[in-house]
């Protein structure tokens, strides 16, 4: 079935670079184009497009605000145009909160890697399951009932994670398993994303830097332009690797979950959230075949069952559930004060 895509951008060079590149495919119609929210709102009522690319800077109405309206007035998924600024960075997190199924950034001179997934993301909204959701996460306090026993927790995620990992990070009490998380993402997004979790959860969350102590209460996330490996050793520490894409991703989520296996073996628990793709899925195999807890997002609640629905295949999945319940469950695996958590 044809994609049916409306573009929606105030440069009408951009308009021309997103059709181009929209039309190499013979799966995606472009139905057609508007230069401001206002042209837009009557562009989706007369042409009901699949998919929505939508710039976030815009005259008359910004695209946060005009994101916010689609997803209440009529939920379409809607693939964000930024900026590689701060700004923009800051932007396009508070867009992914809101509701929209990704953000692309704008091809500048040596950048293009993200705008060249233009396609595949296109047509991974269009199956997508997203629909309007706002999130009021709540930080728990430090629990007197939990005790963390010495697992490492290592979270993997893509295309709907930050949703994802909002969830799952506000129930996680503020003395929480040192944890590790890879999250595709661009590099100018990551610590902004970093502080904006801080802010939401009880635990520390920090952007991962090089030699830093993997420690109890501290969650580390991954640069959007580095490999986030776990290293061995009386104090464990984090290691940033610029080293080739692994499964066309740095940071990878599969680099990550192999480099804890090596450290820690079964000590850990697994946990791989909705994306595209296929990273992620051997190493997770590789923990649970080492004796690790391994964790995979539903289907049902999943942006997109990619990633944990290979690893599911494979093998790699111990556990599939809901993402309201992945939280808890990580908790509760950890806690020395629960004698059934050791196992699932």
């Amino acid at each position: 079935m044809t994609v049916r895509v409306l573009v929606v951008d105030d440069s009408a060079t951009m308009r021309g670079l997103i059709t181009a590149r929209l039309r190499g495919d013979p799966l995606i119609e472009v139905v057609g184009h508007a230069s401001d929210p206002h042209e837009a709102r009557q562009a989706i009522k007369q042409l009901n497009p699949d998919v929505i690319t939508l710039d976030i800077e815009m005259p008359n109405m910004d695209g946060i605000e005009f994101l916010d309206k689609i997803m209440r007035l009529r939920p379409t998924p809607v693939i964000m145009i930024s900026t590689l600024t701060q700004r923009g960075a800051d932007v396009s997190l508070k867009a992914l909160e809101i509701g929209a199924f990704d953000c692309i950034a704008k091809p500048t001179s040596g950048h293009s890697d993200d705008f060249d997934m233009l396609v595949d993301k296109v047509k991974a909204a269009a199956q997508s399951r997203r629909r309007s959701r706002r999130h009021e996460a709540v930080a728990r306090n430090t629990d007197a009932s939990f005790a963390p026993d010495d697992r490492i927790i290592a979270i993997g995620a893509s295309t709907g994670g930050v949703e994802a990992l909002i969830t799952i990070l506000s129930q996680f009490p503020a003395n929480c398993p040192p944890t590790l998380i890879s999250q595709h993402m661009p590099a100018t997004f990551t610590r902004s994303f970093a502080a904006r979790l801080n802010n939401l959860c009880a635990a520390s969350v920090s952007e991962a830097v090089d030699g830093a102590p993997i420690t109890v209460g501290q969650i580390y996330l991954a640069p959007g332009d580095a490999h986030l490996e776990m290293r061995a050793g009386s104090l464990p520490r984090c290691r940033l690797s610029d080293a080739p894409k692994m499964n066309g991703h740095r940071p990878s989520v599969d680099v990550m979950f192999n480099s804890v296996e090596r450290a820690v073996h079964g000590r850990a628990v697994g946990v791989i959230l909705t994306g595209m793709g296929r990273d992620g899925a051997d190493g997770l195999l590789a923990l649970r075949n080492a004796g690790a807890e391994t964790l995979g997002q539903d289907e049902n609640s999943s942006v997109v069952y990619g990633m944990p629905r290979v690893a599911y295949e494979i093998g790699g999945v111990g556990r599939q559930l809901p993402l309201e319940q992945i939280g808890e469950r990580i908790v509760r695996i950890c806690n020395t004060h629960n004698a059934s958590g050791s196992r699932l």
